[in-house]
């Protein structure tokens, strides 16, 4: 009867894009008889299996060097990041068995790619403004920062003669910028910064976002013109009824 799988190694092992690499499987061990070593690739929710009957799967067959001891990748690119899995099944006597298993982390290292900041650019005073940074080449993923006027903010403003009349918080993780409630201080020009400690650290075009007050004299001017409309409406009526119109329309 079959034993369940011994994990018996779990490890991260980190490469820079492009790099070859190879992968431990510390399941195996140098024992009587032949083993069957089988690999499988997870990432998310979906598992691969690539090795298997002595053989690599498209396409890996090209790109792979199988020992009984790991696995030799040529080259290694952004999508190879992911959980290897090496399983070593050791057949007894009698049909009896052991599945030995072992899993490697494999963070491939990719520098950020030029992030995008987006910044509504006019907010009204006492409203909410979010700003957000987005980076999607980055491995392992990268943390931001954001600049106001090429100064760096501070994850607390109050404690920063420059920033301490703003009221915000940011997200180190996902890049979100909130400022509530905006005040005229808000105003300026504002990027983000992504970095991974891969590469360069790389900085986003600059937006200005603009605090504006509450156009109290053109809602007024609005509701005047709105009443003369309405007048002039009244007016016409009225001149219609007088003159008799409505009353030879229905003659």
């Amino acid at each position: 009867s079959l034993i369940s799988a011994q994990v018996m190694d779990t490890k991260t092992i980190q490469v820079p894009e492009n790099d070859p690499i190879e992968i431990p499987c510390a399941a195996y061990v140098s024992q009587s008889g032949t083993p069957r070593v089988e690999w499988k690739f997870e990432k998310g929710s979906s598992i691969v299996l690539f090795y298997y009957d002595s053989k690599f799967t498209d396409p890996y067959q090209d790109r792979a060097t199988y020992t009984p001891t790991g696995i030799r990748f040529t080259s290694v690119t952004r999508k190879d990041t992911g959980k290897y899995i090496c399983e070593v099944l050791w057949t007894g006597s009698g049909g009896s068995g052991q599945l030995r298993k072992s899993e490697v982390d494999l963070i491939v290292q990719v520098p950020p790619s030029k992030p995008i900041a987006k910044v509504p650019t006019s907010v009204t005073i006492g409203n909410k403004a979010v700003l957000t940074c987005m980076e999607t080449d980055g491995s392992p993923p990268p943390t931001f920062q954001w600049y106001r006027d090429n100064v760096l903010m501070p994850p607390n403003p109050k404690i920063s003669e420059k920033f301490r009349n703003s009221s915000y918080t940011i997200d180190t993780k996902t890049g979100v910028l909130t400022i509530e409630p905006v005040t005229s201080f808000d105003t300026g020009d504002y990027f983000c910064e992504a970095q991974n400690n891969i590469g360069t650290a790389q900085k986003s075009e600059a937006v200005h976002l603009e605090a504006t007050e509450v156009n109290v004299g053109g809602i007024v001017a609005a509701v005047v013109v709105l009443l003369i409309v309405l007048a002039l409406v009244a007016f016409g009526i009225w001149f219609a009824y007088s003159r008799g119109f409505f009353s030879k329309r229905r003659g």
